[in-house]
């Protein structure tokens, strides 16, 4: 059977049952095992109706090949990443972040929240399991076991203990969970239902697990996405908000006035946060990010690494040069003391630390982290990707005072401007993402590659 639709770059994700079903589910549990070794795994889910059932079917193909199960049920993605670390077991969460309801994914690692991607060992746990499917799993001679654990206060006490909270001065904060996991987590880590009460006066938008996301999409990063956050902060006269993606490993922040942060902002601000803990510290951003980052990152005596975008890849780039810090364009944020994984809750943390620590705005408090005007990222069709970027080349090569091609092509322009386009590695689609010095310059630049684009 070809799974090359359902298994992507960084994990396993379509639409329920007619490309993923509990088969299916069953098949890639099996070869999980085969491919990693494990004798015991941790299993997770989020609030999907068609979780539990894919997550058990997961832990059977597991259970066939010898393997252990400890479930720990429903839980946040950054909590698969902490229970794998905690219990120092490979992991697989089942969620489809912040896509449409009928869409369920897979999202695997090894033991300590190692990722596993398309260049290690993603490929070959899809070869496996498409044989199985064309035959059936054979069974070890001896199944594993299974047993279900609550990880919830462990994951609230460790997060606790990375970021103290408790000599802020007391702040509102209007919450959006968008109807996903971060209706479990944040009552457990910013609120009182676990934990002794922090100074924080939580407004919860839309913390009812719901995985038909029927207030809207549980996607921060898309505009329409924070309106209901942006006014409730403005009407509730709060500090700021926050908003989480549906199985809150990322975060998006908005000031009190309701402006958007841009994760390149809580890249810079956090990645300060984290050299003052480590000086010289290695912080890791990827190429996209703002030019602020490794600016700031400098001045505060860090050592900025460059990366390719894609989570697989950051955390195989923050594990082997130990950074301290790592952040994303897309709002996801990696942590050396979080196994390298990326949590959206201890970015919010740092976040609320910062604001807390002194008695002025986030606005106020963020701006020096916002040097320069981004277009964000746009998507055009094109037929022919690779005709596409070479134009690309041809028009801008002249005037460009750099090219890279680390992670399709990044240019440099002597106005302090620049921008990359890299080809979607499941769509016919290029992705540009443009900054400039002013926004004048930015929309210059924007609209000329994007003519060239589109041809």
């Amino acid at each position: 059977m070809d799974l090359s639709a359902l298994v992507k770059a960084y994990d396993v994700r379509g639409t329920v049952p007619d490309q993923l079903n509990e088969d299916i589910a069953r098949a890639i549990g099996a070869a999980f095992i085969d491919v990693t070794g494990a004798e015991k795994i941790v299993t997770a889910h989020d609030m999907r109706d068609t979780g539990p059932g894919l997550a058990r079917a997961f832990a059977e193909g597991a259970l066939k090949r010898g393997a252990s199960v400890v479930e720990a049920g429903l839980s946040s993605t950054d909590m698969l990443y902490f229970a794998s670390g905690h219990l120092g077991l490979p992991g697989a969460m089942f969620t489809a972040s912040h896509n449409p309801a009928q869409y369920n994914g897979i999202k695997m690692c090894r033991a300590n929240a190692v990722a596993i991607g398309q260049d290690s060992g993603l490929t070959e746990i899809r070869d496996v399991a498409a044989g199985y499917l064309d035959g059936e799993v054979p069974p070890n001679a001896v199944p594993g076991g299974v047993e279900q654990t609550d990880l919830l206060r462990a994951y609230a006490e460790h997060l606790r203990k990375l970021v103290d909270l408790s000599g802020l001065r007391p702040l509102k904060v209007v919450v959006d969970a968008g109807n996903g996991m971060g209706g479990y987590t944040v009552p457990a880590v910013l609120g009182d239902a676990v934990l002794p009460a922090l100074p924080l006066e939580i407004v919860p938008l839309y913390f009812e697990l719901d995985g038909s996301f029927p207030n809207h999409e549980a996607n921060p990063l898309e505009p329409a996405n924070i309106k209901d956050l942006q006014r409730a902060v403005v009407t509730e006269i709060a500090d700021l908000g926050i908003a989480f993606d549906g199985d809150a490993d990322r975060c998006f922040v908005v000031d009190a006035a309701g402006n958007p942060v841009s994760p390149s902002a809580v890249t810079a601000l956090v990645a300060t946060r984290e050299l003052a803990k480590v000086p010289g510290g290695t912080i890791i951003h990827n190429l996209i990010t703002s030019h602020a980052v490794p600016e700031i990152v400098r001045e505060h005596g860090g050592r900025p690494v460059r990366t390719r975008v894609g989570h697989s890849f950051i955390k195989a780039e923050m594990a082997h040069e130990d950074a301290v810090f790592g952040g994303e364009h897309s709002a996801h944020y990696y942590f050396r003391d979080f196994w390298f994984a990326d949590t959206g809750m201890l970015a919010a943390m740092h976040v609320l630390a910062a604001l807390g620590e002194q008695d002025g705005t986030l606005a106020d408090l963020t701006a020096e982290f916002s040097r320069y005007v981004a277009s964000g990222e746009i998507n055009s069709t094109v037929d022919d990707q690779a005709a596409r970027l070479d134009a690309i080349r041809k028009t801008f090569g002249e005037r460009a005072t750099n090219i890279d091609e680390l992670d399709g092509l990044t240019v440099e322009l002597a106005d302090g401007a620049w921008f990359n386009v890299r080809a979607s590695n499941t769509e016919p689609l290029l992705r540009l993402n443009v900054e400039g010095p002013t926004e004048e310059a930015m929309a210059a630049v924007r609209d000329e590659a994007l003519s060239v684009i589109r041809g």
